[in-house]
């Protein structure tokens, strides 16, 4: 089955929903310096570091990543720019000293509270932490949105996140919801993948198809229930 994931995977341009909007809004919020030196922890195929870049034009990114070939694709796509760093690693032990960490969509792999805590030897005094998170919206959420919970039990609401944030010892800076454009960012090329793969797909394949478009069709009928927030944090 995990194969059949990265057969889907290998070829979009993002691991999750982001958008350029939401990078420079953070990185305004932390207040980074032009030359910061940034971790993308789980950058996945490298989608935003771009953003990254635009927000610290005379900064560095190491990207980490525990997916060699995503990791070759940040490679490739940056090649010959002394600006970015990218290897195969542990996100929870990312090395630093950085001004600011950007985690889209897997600090859940540590969980909120221990990752922040893990993160905080390596900030610079002053550094910030952006990392967004699945987030309830909804008091009353559909039973299939409830279902969530089997694949990521901590799926909670705001005031749950919240409590995690400051059960880390971090002040929260702001929180932002990311948009439907970051949403269909992510899920209009997996479709078009998902489209190319289905002809010829053995069983395990097509079980992954499917359980992608289910998710689609779900935040598509559901997102006002639920769906990504950013949290800009600082150490206290």
């Amino acid at each position: 089955m995990n194969e059949a994931f990265f057969t889907l995977h290998c070829d979009v341009p993002r691991e999750g929903p982001g958008d350029a909007a939401s990078v420079a809004w953070a990185m305004d919020l932390a207040g980074r310096a032009r030359d910061a030196r940034i971790l993308d922890a789980g950058a996945g195929p490298g989608a935003d570091i771009a953003g990254l870049l635009t927000g610290a034009p005379e900064g560095h990114v190491t990207a980490i990543e525990a997916h060699a070939p995503f990791v070759e694709r940040i490679r490739t796509a940056w090649a010959g720019d002394a600006r970015v760093t990218a290897h195969v690693g542990d996100m929870g032990q990312p090395g630093g000293p950085y001004d600011f960490i950007w985690c889209a969509g897997a600090l859940y792999f540590l969980g909120i509270t221990d990752g922040l805590k893990a993160w905080r030897d390596v900030l610079t005094p002053g550094g910030a932490i952006a990392f967004s998170e699945l987030t309830l919206f909804a008091e009353h959420a559909d039973p299939d949105v409830l279902t969530l919970r089997e694949g990521y039990p901590a799926f909670a609401g705001l005031d749950t996140l919240k409590s995690r944030i400051d059960a880390a010892g971090y002040e929260l800076l702001g929180l932002r919801q990311l948009p439907d454009a970051a949403w269909e960012a992510y899920f209009q090329p997996l479709e078009t993948r998902i489209a190319m793969l289905r002809p010829g797909a053995d069983d395990n394949l097509t079980a992954v198809l499917d359980e992608q478009a289910a998710e689609i069709a779900l935040w598509r009928r559901a997102r006002d229930q639920f769906g990504y927030t950013l949290a800009v944090v600082r150490p206290q």
